[in-house]
């Protein structure tokens, strides 16, 4: 069974085509239009959206093939035990379930690099029971230049690792970001640990190959996993339809 799954974000498209679980394309594209006419020409047999732009009429008005819009009703192959399910962003339970999808036993914890830090805990009978949100690494960039008067807006030199001690503002800046960030990760992780015996941890998200660095034996960095999520959700809900 071939399945289309399709995660559309504030600026981008991402995209894969599954094979009984294995990934045969992934695409990701910056334009709609583009989007559209490359998901006209694949051949699948079902496919999913997540859409944080459009609703469901939108897209159904626009793409020529049916589809299952994921919202807070589609059915998941967890038990949500969150107290607000109503709440809960689709991105976080395509997460977690994405987390499953590779590691079929035992607890779980994916947590998400994206705009926000998503925490996200699966317990070994796969009851979500939620997790902990905190800001981005862009977002604390921005907040530190936004909310003083003389503190410049900095970001991190791409694929490096900046200096521990700061010389300057802005290293000092990037070096508050970037270890606040990590030994925050490391923290939730050990702490986790300590409740939770065996814990597989996967780090996915835009920022996540930043904190490759984390990879270990129980550790893993995965940055598409919320598309293993969606193929995941998906053939639940047409196997057991």
């Amino acid at each position: 069974m071939k399945n289309f799954v399709i995660d559309i974000g504030n600026t981008r498209q991402k995209t894969a085509l599954f094979e009984d679980g294995k990934v045969l394309l992934e695409e990701n594209y910056g334009d709609f239009g583009i989007f559209m006419e490359a998901a006209k020409s694949l051949q699948f047999q079902h496919a999913i959206i997540s859409s944080v732009t459009y609703t469901q009429k939108q897209l159904e008005d626009q793409l020529g093939f049916p589809f299952l819009f994921l919202d807070k009703n589609t059915d998941l192959p967890i038990t949500n035990k969150y107290a607000t399910p109503e709440t809960l962003g689709v991105d976080r339970k395509a997460a977690v379930i994405g987390a499953r999808s590779i590691f079929e036993n035992g607890p779980l914890l994916a947590v998400d690099l994206g705009s926000c830090i998503t925490y996200d805990f699966l317990d070994e009978n796969d009851n979500y029971l939620g997790g902990a949100i905190s800001p981005g690494l862009q977002m604390r960039f921005r907040a530190m230049h936004q909310q003083t008067a003389r503190l410049p807006l900095a970001e991190l030199e791409s694929g490096t690792v900046p200096e521990f001690v700061g010389n300057s503002t802005v290293s000092c800046l990037r070096s508050g970001v970037y270890f606040g960030i990590l030994n925050e990760l490391n923290g939730f992780v050990q702490t986790y640990q300590k409740q939770y015996h065996n814990l597989k941890v996967i780090i996915c998200g835009g920022d996540s190959k930043i904190f490759e660095s984390l990879t270990k034996d129980h550790i893993f960095v995965i940055p598409n996993l919320i598309l293993y999520g969606l193929d995941r959700i998906l053939s639940y809900n047409v196997n057991y339809q």
